[in-house]
């Protein structure tokens, strides 16, 4: 099952479109879904979490508390929405679609994908290209 909330925030996110995608995206992996819950969130909401959990002082455009074991998916991603609209900016995309790369970002260190070099992080950022691009193909 996979759960959307909301925050601080408003939101226009077709969750079932949203939900469709991101079951494709685990399947495609050969993982299952137990229970993933998105909560997108405000930068503060995110940075008290990640000082709490992680000892980190500085904002961030996600945040996972993964319980998956094996391939069986299962936790939280808490999604700072401001992050994601400066990302957007930056990065010269379309908030829609950096919103859904947090998402997946999020699913893919779930089944054990890793950033922590530039090889990990260019595995990862590839496997966020070709899912985004499966979403607008599935829609």
């Amino acid at each position: 099952m996979i759960s959307f909330t909301y925050q601080g925030i408003d939101s226009t996110l077709n969750e079932d479109k949203h939900r469709i995608w991101l079951n494709k995206v685990v399947q495609e992996e050969a993982c299952k879904i137990r229970d993933i819950a998105y909560i997108i969130t405000t930068d503060e909401e995110v940075l008290a979490l990640n000082s709490k959990y992680l000892k980190h002082d500085y904002y961030t455009d996600i945040l996972t508390f993964d319980r998956s074991e094996n391939e069986v998916l299962a936790g939280d991603i808490f999604i700072s929405l401001d992050r994601v609209k400066e990302n957007a900016i930056t990065h010269h995309a379309e908030e829609e679609v950096e919103l859904r790369r947090v998402m997946v970002h999020g699913v893919l260190h779930m089944m054990g994908y890793s950033d922590g070099t530039i090889e990990e992080r260019n595995i990862m950022r590839n496997k966020e290209d070709y899912y985004i691009k499966m979403f607008h193909v599935e829609q």
